[in-house]
């Protein structure tokens, strides 16, 4: 049975639920540290008002020495209380932060069978900002509670003295967090504004930066910064704009704080004046009229981290609430096995119908790149099953009847836009460090060069997106990756579209060689790839129109060679 912190939470609330479940017993000892933390402080100026009283009454210098260990018991124990109560909160936090951050990475990196319309960069920005805020809500309870304890504690002690200044402070508190309340809903809202408009200000910079070459190719880099500017100015505004409702929010808590601290004290004042509190409960209620503005800050503050600590959970929620492409299956292809697309209608296909055998390497020449992508993301399986018509058997058996993990362990489709990571060539071709195949895959992908072109080797650094490298490296690294992972299935999406033509020969003829009596497609244009394949055949508007070999098509297909002759 899937446990609670396993299932998938669906919205918002069920995230801080889940956060505040899991952090209960951090919480419980936090709190109570924390509310001994601001009932000493709330004891020091009652101490204070009692020695006053004690010592005008008396004048005995034992009752001073005692009157000073107290308040250094009290000092001790608001010291030792928000050490060790604030050392539990805040690594409580930083731990909860960290179960979000990975468990919203895990499900970035996992495709979703509907569109979320959420952006790589925006899902970065919800995997640190936003998980990091919503965990925010591990310290925001236990000082608020405490806060509550302070300010009860005030009451209680102003209340002992008099009446009137007790329902003061209570009266005053209440009002104060009404007004606050109806504010804190306007930060709320405009602080899921800004956390969206920033998220997308961030995929935004992450496609330019992923598209910079062609966009410097063509001459759009101007065109890119322009967008990039639009929708960085619209996150300033909505910056700006939150900026305005947290410091009205800020300067009106202030404000109501700082009036019923002067109520308090000019109420206390007067009644001292008319004898109807001594002098010693005056320096009470004057040092607790200065004091409670601390607790109340605090407390007056905690709807606003608490509205934005939703705020973070909802956006998480969008990503951790998305579905699966398929729903879990426990099924696994057999090993070595072969692939069938039977009847497949999606996007551009229509009635697709192959079959290629274990052990053969089979080209496809696709006419229209539309065609060409649609194919991938199905066998990717980027593409829930049950929404496009036919079926794709992998060893004899349906995929939708087969764990997705297990089918991506079996059959690896390399995109043609494979990324490239920080760290190293060895990291990036070897990324499980196995260390299987590496050198066979630098080999057949024509990588030599590169690794000999530096003295670290395959150790040589490799920037954030492959940015040290050119086009024709990247491409080769994301080819080598491939095939060193030595899948029973491979499929390569354009794989030698940015090298040259004699180094495509030579790519063509190590990918045959090295996988040899293993299943290989390759989806290509490239001559060289084609003529390397046992069959190539022909995708032409959804369907295959031809199947042969390269050779034979040139000269029996005007069509085929008018699109792959070079």
């Amino acid at each position: 049975m899937t446990t609670p912190d396993k299932q998938r939470p669906r919205t918002g609330p069920d995230i801080l639920r889940t956060a505040l479940r899991r952090n209960a017993g951090a919480m419980t000892w936090g709190t109570v540290l924390m509310g001994m933390y601001q009932a000493g402080e709330t004891a020091f100026p009652i101490a204070l008002g009692l020695i006053v009283e004690h010592t005008m009454r008396d004048r005995s210098t034992g009752s001073l020495a005692l009157s000073i260990a107290a308040l250094a018991v009290i000092i001790t124990t608001v010291s030792l209380s928000w050490r060790f109560g604030m050392r539990i909160l805040q690594k409580a936090n930083t731990t909860e932060a960290h179960r979000w951050r990975v468990r919203v990475a895990a499900c970035g990196l996992q495709p979703v069978a509907r569109d979320v319309d959420l952006k790589s960069g925006e899902v970065l920005t919800i995997a640190t900002e936003d998980a990091d805020q919503t965990a925010d809500i591990i310290e925001v309870v236990p000082l608020l509670i405490s806060s509550l304890v302070a300010v009860l504690i005030t009451a209680v002690a102003l209340g002992m003295a008099s009446v009137q200044l007790g329902l003061l402070v209570i009266v005053g508190t209440v009002a104060i967090l009404s007004i606050l309340s109806v504010m804190s809903r306007r930060i709320g809202a405009s602080t899921r504004e800004q956390q969206a408009r920033v998220a997308r200000a961030g995929a935004k910079v992450a496609d330019l930066i992923t598209g910079l070459r062609p966009l410097h190719g063509f001459g759009g880099n101007h065109a890119g910064f322009l967008s990039y500017r639009k929708v960085s100015t619209e996150a300033k505004s909505q910056a700006i704009t939150v900026a305005k409702v947290n410091g009205a929010y800020a300067g009106t808590a202030l404000a109501l704080n700082a009036i019923l601290a002067a109520a308090v004290t000019l109420t206390a004042g007067w009644l001292a004046f008319n004898g109807q509190i001594t002098i010693g409960q005056l320096v009470m209620a004057v040092g607790l009229a200065q004091f409670i503005m601390e607790p109340l800050r605090l407390f007056s503050e905690m709807p606003k981290y608490v509205m934005i600590a939703r705020a973070s959970a909802e956006r998480m929620a969008l990503v951790l609430a998305a579905p699966p492409v398929m729903a879990p299956r426990q099924g696994r292809p057999s090993a070595g096995g072969d692939l069938e697309v039977d009847s497949v209608r999606y996007g551009s296909l229509r009635e697709l119908k192959f079959h290629v055998p274990a052990g053969e390497f089979v080209a496809i020449a696709v006419y229209q790149p539309r065609a060409a992508a649609d194919l991938a993301s199905i066998l990717a399986v980027n593409v829930p099953p049950d929404t496009y018509e036919g079926v794709v058997r992998v060893g004899g058996q349906e995929i939708a009847d087969l764990s997705i993990e297990a089918v991506r362990e079996h059959m690896l489709v390399n995109p043609y836009d494979g990324e490239i990571f920080a760290g190293t060539l060895r990291t990036n071709i070897d990324p499980a460090g196995a260390g299987r195949m590496v050198s066979e895959a630098v080999e057949a992908s024509m990588l030599t060069d590169v690794v000999a072109l530096h003295r670290e080797g395959l150790d040589y650094g490799v920037r954030d997106r492959g940015a040290n490298l050119s086009g024709g490296q990247r491409q080769r690294l994301s080819l080598a990756r491939a095939l060193a992972a030595d899948a029973d299935i491979l499929v390569l999406h354009d794989p030698t579209t940015a090298v040259d033509a004699v180094t495509e020969q030579l790519i063509a003829r190590n990918i045959a060689e090295l996988r040899r009596n293993r299943t290989t497609i390759v989806i290509t244009s490239s001559p060289a790839l084609l003529d390397a394949a046992d069959r190539v055949l022909v995708l032409d508007d959804g369907v295959i129109t031809a199947e042969d070999t390269h050779r034979n098509l040139l000269t029996t297909d005007e069509n085929y060679r008018l699109a792959v002759a070079r």
